[in-house]
């Protein structure tokens, strides 16, 4: 067990960590802009809490270590999230999309990572 190894996976995960809690503390306080945004994008608003909450049970599986199998599927989850709101904001010309690439830099270096850790 490399001391860089766990560094490296716990500053990616909290970066990962942080971009996911601001997103979701957006849905739930500032659910108006958030409204707005969705709607530019084309998607259903009906979405936004479920989808803040889904984003914090994934949060809690990837840093839970005794959900092996729940964490692969959060880490996935995340990849296509990430990867869909990436080309979602590229599509609409938004200039949105550096807090996805954020995201997903931190996301593939987690999930590397936690397998090193």
């Amino acid at each position: 067990m490399n001391i860089s190894n766990k560094i490296i996976y716990y500053v990616a995960t909290g970066i990962f960590t942080l971009v996911m809690l601001f997103s979701a503390g957006m849905y739930f306080f500032n659910h108006e802009y958030v409204k707005t945004a969705f709607q530019s994008l084309g998607y259903p608003t009906y979405l936004i809490y479920p989808y803040a909450t889904a984003k914090l049970i994934g949060l809690f599986a990837i840093w839970n270590p005794k959900f092996y199998l729940i964490k692969e599927w959060a880490y996935a989850a995340f990849f296509f999230a990430v990867v869909l709101a990436f080309f979602a904001h590229i599509m609409v010309g938004d200039g949105e999309q550096t807090a996805a690439v954020i995201a997903l830099l931190s996301l593939i270096i987690s999930y590397i990572f936690s397998k090193k850790v």
